[in-house]
């Protein structure tokens, strides 16, 4: 029996399966050959590699049918593993250069190839992203283009890339454009820095949610402040695993955060770079931690909760949690 599961962080980008990018690369004659290892899959050994090999992923996206096709395919690994609801990431810097009319017409054509998956009991919903690493000015551009494209499919705004990039505060003014649109708020915080870069980020951004947020285990007055704040992390353990920030599944602080009262979440951040998928990451925290199906169950409806949807889609999710729909 496969239990339904809530993925609140993923890169729609970050998801597409190797052969799929060499095949749309192959199509354009877009060398890329170089990011593949020999037995085809992604290839790094660092994280700045790893963003490196990710935007030239990306650069075999060029169209918005390109990532109408992405989408399909991601959807259709989502829905093997048991995702019932999906938020992914995705950045008018890469959907359109940060044109405004461009990305409309990329967020239209990734709505119409998820919108045939939602009967079949997969919804997907957009977060908006600008990327740190491209600087506050671009931040702005990004917002700007969430703003306008703000609603029922385009629920939040976010930031990814190099989290040692600068400070949070430089991109306050983004992430307000971002509020006042009626967008939710998450950022990257305390994966490549420590605990204060969870409390910068919460303070000077207002975020609802951090996406990882794991090393606010370094410093237990931060996590009780978490816990006492309600603040809903975007735990990604394969991920962190994968990049060599924790040695070994039994050594993420995932159990602990939970343990301590932290609103944790689990999803695959960029499955195929990090050899995971949703089903694979609950099966590995059932084996580290020995979470049994009520925990796992728990966790899911923890990441509902805090999903950016509109309450009429969460109490329809909802009902894909019951244990009979499992």
């Amino acid at each position: 029996m496969m239990l339904p599961k809530i993925e609140l962080h993923l890169h729609l980008e970050g998801a597409a399966p190797p052969a799929f990018i060499r095949g749309l690369a192959r199509e354009k004659s877009i060398d890329i050959n170089g990011i593949f290892d020999e037995r085809g899959r992604y290839r790094f050994d660092s994280f700045r590699q790893f963003l490196k090999v990710y935007e030239a992923a990306t650069s075999a996206l060029t169209t918005p049918d390109d990532y109408a096709r992405l989408t399909r395919a991601v959807l259709e690994e989502s829905a093997a593993s048991g995702v019932a609801y999906c938020e992914t990431f995705i950045s008018p810097d890469f959907c359109g250069g940060g044109d405004l009319g461009a990305w409309q017409d990329y967020l239209h054509a990734i709505r119409e190839a998820a919108a045939p998956f939602d009967p079949q009991g997969i919804t997907l919903r957009g977060i908006a992203t600008c990327i740190r690493h491209f600087g506050p000015d671009r931040a702005r551009q990004a917002a700007r283009c969430a703003m306008e494209t703000a609603g029922d499919w385009l629920v939040g705004f976010g930031m990814g890339g190099d989290e040692n990039t600068g400070q949070p505060k430089d991109y306050a003014y983004a992430f307000d454009m971002a509020r006042e649109a009626g967008l939710r708020l998450t950022a990257h915080a305390g994966e490549w820095r420590g605990p204060d870069a969870v409390r910068d980020t919460i303070r000077d951004l207002r975020v609802d949610r951090i996406g990882h947020g794991v090393r606010a285990i370094e410093d237990l007055a931060l996590v009780d402040e978490l816990a006492e704040r309600g603040t809903v992390l975007e735990c990604c353990p394969g991920s962190n695993i994968a990049l060599g920030l924790y040695p070994g599944w039994r050594r993420h602080p995932i159990n602990e955060l939970d343990r301590r009262g932290v609103r944790v979440t689990v999803s695959t951040d960029d499955p195929p770079f990090f050899d995971t998928t949703m089903a694979r990451e609950y099966d590995r925290l059932a084996e580290a931690f020995d979470w049994d199906d009520g925990q796992l169950r728990r966790i899911a409806r923890t990441a509902l909760d805090a999903a950016f949807c509109d309450g009429e889609t969460r109490a329809r999710i909802l009902k894909r949690l019951e244990p009979g729909h499992a």
